[in-house]
Formats: structure tokens, C-alpha cells, sequence
């Protein structure tokens, strides 16, 4: 669970540290809203696509898994490698995609063997996972923003350090990490009792894709990613633009969004597994709608950085439990390809709400993109009042 845990938290330092370099992005290629949507489309895309095949590679060969979580890293490291060298906004999309593509590839064999390895446990150790994301997501702006500015206040002053050498810095620890997981992961997957054939992966296939409660939790964690893209980005954009903030200060808003859940996904995970998972998911769902609707009247100074910091508890703590609750309604053996549609249901959506969050911001502002998000929002808090969940007890067994 630790080094699982560990290995997400690398792997989400990357994928944080891109978002601190879309400012700098735009300015180097002279992007549009638009087009900086199609960079976070063309990841979530990839991302989704990434999904089918890591799904079916675990759970038809459970006890290779450290090898699928090895090519993910290798291709993030790759991504970022290509992305330091582009030339044009073509060559970009594509290191992009590969690194969406190599960060979807780590879902379906780290989230599968916990929910395989922790059936009694699975809010918490799911939980436990995100939390290494969560670290990683904290991590990655508050370095990159500080390195990208080169100043924090006025102690420490350098010239700073141009975004492609700072790409070309990110791929060093994902291939690092991919070489410790081929060395050291050799358990994982150690639970499963043998090989799948590919009809009876099939078999279990078409029960998964026939299952409704899981088909709603595949939506209701689309509609959580879709508020996730379609906000975080344009907020890293109107703080940087419209507020005129620092890198570095940037950077400090955006690990904000992800510190205070460090500690509260963990303790969500262990309450789901104790009252069961609607009663935190719908809290969760509820309080991300509040939030977001207030950055309307607070949308700068110490209010909006309070409102950051508390959304935090919220925004990514919940898609944990999500996919806890998925994972009690699937068969065993299936838990691969559970992670998989549930991680491409979110890239279908996501791949659509960037762009379409560039529209608003180019013609609203980020008021519009509040209201965008927010309304998403409010749409997961429904369904998560009256999608099927099993209960408390049953989810346990």
C-alpha cells in the first residue's frame, strides 16, 4: 500500500508540475484560451484511451503488474523529455498525450491490487493511495513555481529557470521511480490466484459494463473530474493574468488545493468504510458546490487564498471513496477493469470540459468558469444522492 502510495505521489508530482508551466507555455507558443483547453483535452483523452488496455493487462496477468506500472513512469518520463524539446504546439500535444496516456496506465494495476489485496479496507487504502497523489500534487507547483520564478519574496532571488529545462528536470524522477518499482514491486499482485483466459476476462467483462451501480459511479467520477478540469487550470490562468500573481505565489494557491486534503482523504476513506460510502461522497459533493459558487464574491486577496485552502478538503478527497464504491459492486478478478472504466468515464467527460471551460473564460471571464464548474458540481451532489451504493454492511463482506 506504502510504496503503491509513494509511486502515485512521484507520478502526480509530474502531472502538477505541468499545470505550473501552462502559463509559460502559453506565452513561449502565443496560445489561446482555447488551445490551452486543447492541451488539457488532448491529456484527458489519451488518458481514456489508456484505460482499455491497462484494465485488460491486469487483470488478465495480475502478477506482472510491476511492469505496467514501469512503462507508466517510463512514458511520463518520455512525455516530459518531448515536451522540453518542442518546437511547436503539434509536438507539444503530443508529449502531452504521452504523458496522459503513461499516467492513466498506473490507475488500473495500483488501484486493482488494493481493492484485490484490501476487501474490508478498500475506503482506506484507496484513500491512502490518493494521499501520495495529494503529497505529489502539493509538492510539484510549490518547486516548480518557486524554480519558474526564481524568487521567494525577497530571501531568496535567482533568475529563475526556463520551463523546458524545468520539463526536461520532471522526467529524471519518473524514470528513477520506474526503475525502482521493476526492482522492488515484485509482490504486487501476489493475491491473485492465477491466470486469466481471455474468455473468461471477457465473461467477467460484460458483467462489469452490465452493472449500473458501477456505470453511475463511473459517472458521478467523470462529473468530479470534469469540475477538476475544467477549474483548476483557468484559475492557474486568471491568477497569473488577471491577478498578476508570481509564480511562486501561484504555485503556493495550487498546493493549497491539495494540502489540507493530505489530511482529510484518509480520514474520509476510514469513515466510508465504517458508516458507508453515500453519506461522505454526498458531503463531499455538496460542500465542493458551496465552495466553488463562493469564489463569485471571493475571487481575490487572503479570502479566495482561505477559499482555496478549504475546496482543498474536498476536491480530490472524494474520488477515492467514488471508487471504493465501485469497487464493492464488482466481481473479484474484475478490479483492473473496474479502475479502468472508472477512470474513462472521467477522460470522456474531461475531455470535452476544458475546452468548453476556454470558450467561457474567453467570453465570461473566470466568473464564467466558476458557474461552469459549479453547475457540474451540483450535478455530482444529485446523482450522488440517488445513484445505487451498497450499504455499509454489504460492502464490507
Amino acid at each position: 500500500m506504502y510504496g503503491l502510495s509513494a509511486g502515485h505521489g512521484v507520478k502526480h508530482f509530474g502531472q502538477g508540475a505541468l499545470l505550473i508551466m501552462i502559463p509559460s507555455i502559453k506565452a513561449t507558443f502565443g496560445l489561446s484560451d482555447i488551445a490551452i483547453g486543447g492541451i488539457w483535452s488532448a491529456q484527458s483523452i489519451s488518458s481514456g484511451v489508456a484505460n482499455i488496455p491497462a484494465g485488460i493487462l491486469t487483470d488478465m496477468f495480475r502478477k506482472k503488474v510491476a511492469w505496467i506500472l514501469f512503462a507508466s513512469m517510463m512514458m511520463v518520463g518520455a512525455g516530459y523529455i518531448l515536451i522540453s524539446v518542442s518546437p511547436v504546439y503539434w509536438v507539444l500535444l503530443v508529449g502531452v498525450v504521452i504523458i496522459g496516456f503513461g499516467t492513466s496506465m498506473w490507475h488500473a494495476p495500483a488501484f486493482g491490487t488494493l481493492a484485490a489485496r484490501y476487501p474490508r479496507r478498500r475506503g482506506f487504502a484507496m484513500a491512502a493511495h490518493l494521499t501520495g497523489a495529494q503529497i505529489g500534487n502539493t509538492t510539484s507547483p510549490l518547486i516548480i513555481g518557486f524554480l519558474l520564478a526564481g524568487t521567494i519574496g525577497s530571501w531568496v532571488v535567482f533568475g529563475g529557470i526556463e520551463w523546458r529545462w524545468l520539463a526536461a528536470f520532471v522526467s529524471v524522477p519518473m524514470i528513477l521511480t520506474a526503475l525502482v518499482v521493476i526492482a522492488r514491486f515484485k509482490s504486487a499482485g501476489a493475491e491473485s490466484t492465477g491466470p486469466v483466459t481471455l474468455g473468461q476476462y471477457f465473461a467477467s467483462a460484460r458483467r462489469l459494463v452490465s452493472n449500473r451501480g458501477v456505470l453511475g459511479m463511473a459517472l458521478l467520477g467523470a462529473m468530479r473530474g470534469a469540475v477538476h478540469n475544467s477549474f483548476q487550470v483557468f484559475l492557474v490562468i486568471y491568477m497569473r493574468e488577471e491577478l498578476g500573481y508570481s509564480n511562486t505565489f501561484v504555485g503556493v494557491h495550487i498546493a493549497l488545493i491539495t494540502m489540507a486534503g493530505i489530511i482529510s482523504t484518509p480520514i474520509m476513506g476510514n469513515v466510508s468504510d465504517r458508516i458507508g460510502r453515500r453519506p461522505v461522497i454526498s458531503f463531499a459533493m455538496t460542500s465542493m458546490t458551496v465552495l466553488l459558487f463562493l469564489f463569485l464574491q471571493f475571487d481575490s486577496g487572503l479570502a479566495m487564498t482561505i477559499l482555496v485552502a478549504v475546496l482543498g478538503l474536498f476536491f480530490f478527497s472524494v474520488m477515492p471513496i467514488i471508487n471504493a464504491a465501485a469497487m464493492d459492486m464488482i466481481d473479484r478478478g474484475s478490479e483492473g477493469s473496474g479502475t479502468a472504466l472508472m477512470f474513462a468515464g472521467g477522460s470522456v467527460v474531461g475531455s470535452l470540459t476544458p475546452i468548453g471551460a476556454g470558450f467561457v473564460y474567453q467570453s465570461n471571464g473566470f466568473h464564467g468558469v466558476v458557474i461552469f464548474a459549479g453547475t457540474m458540481a451540483t450535478i455530482g451532489a444529485v446523482l450522488a444522492l440517488v445513484l445505487p451504493m451498497k450499504s455499509r454492511l454489504t460492502s464490507t463482506a
